[in-house]
């Protein structure tokens, strides 16, 4: 599994919620088009009044490749590239482990620090 986790920081808050507004389609599109989407969710930070954070989890590194050539991703892009973006950071991480955070009983497992 990839995640691919950003923030991007616009110029005004109002700015953020437009391009979150224009992009809710393109997410959507990306969610029920694309294979190995598992989840895709640009949204506004609620402590930063002018970032949206970004977070991204798909199956495996194919899917993430094609994700990058798919029609969904280059509309995504020209939003933003037309946007006023003044600060991003974004990261794609390796997946090599997972599992649920809690147990059949709803406790926080410590057994994956093991």
């Amino acid at each position: 599994m990839f995640i691919i986790s950003a923030v991007v920081d616009f110029e005004t808050e109002e700015e953020r919620d437009q391009v979150i507004r224009i992009s809710t389609p393109i997410q959507l599109a990306t969610r029920e088009q694309e294979a190995g989407c598992i989840s895709y969710c640009f949204a506004a930070d609620p402590v930063v009044a002018n970032r949206m954070q970004v977070y991204e989890l798909w199956q495996d590194e194919k899917s993430v490749v094609e994700h990058f050539k798919h029609e969904n991703y280059k509309k995504m892009l020209s939003l933003f590239m037309g946007s006023n973006i003044i600060n991003s950071e974004n990261q794609i991480y390796r997946i090599d482990r997972h599992e649920p955070v809690y147990d059949a009983n709803g406790n926080p497992k410590e057994s994956f620090f093991r």
